[in-house]
């Protein structure tokens, strides 16, 4: 029985939750770009890192972390930026920077997407290196 649950939430649940994961990032992406950042990379990935939007931002480079939730029933979908992934986006930015050859400072933003309702909050400055 729970081989069959498991096997259910695989092929039903899963792919909703990236597709849901998609959207939010398409809609961040979207919402920046009205914004005046230039986009540079979607869903950028190094070794075992990702970086869901690379922007620049005026004589900034900006690594972007898109959170999307239908609701915030449990909380802000920027609350489950967790340490963690902080540190994973640091590194995640020292790599492009190295494999781009930049001289640019760099900003850690955080986009949140409630899809019932299409809000789009954006987080500039969320977290900073070194602050953990």
């Amino acid at each position: 029985m729970a081989k069959l649950i498991l096997a259910l939430i695989k092929t039903k649940f899963v792919p909703k939750t990236i597709e849901t994961g998609k959207n939010g990032e398409e809609q961040a992406a979207a919402f920046l770009k009205t914004q005046g950042y230039q986009i540079l990379a979607l869903n950028w990935r190094v070794k075992h890192l990702e970086v869901d939007i690379i922007a620049q931002d005026a004589n900034e480079l900006v690594m972007v972390e898109v959170k999307t939730r239908a609701s915030d029933l449990f909380g802000s979908p920027e609350s489950f930026v967790t340490k963690e992934k902080q540190r994973k986006l640091i590194k995640a930015a020292h790599e492009y920077i190295l494999q781009h050859h930049l001289d640019l400072e760099v900003r850690f933003d955080i986009v949140s997407v409630i899809t019932s309702g299409n809000k789009v909050h954006h987080i500039k400055n969320a977290f900073y290196p070194g602050l953990r």
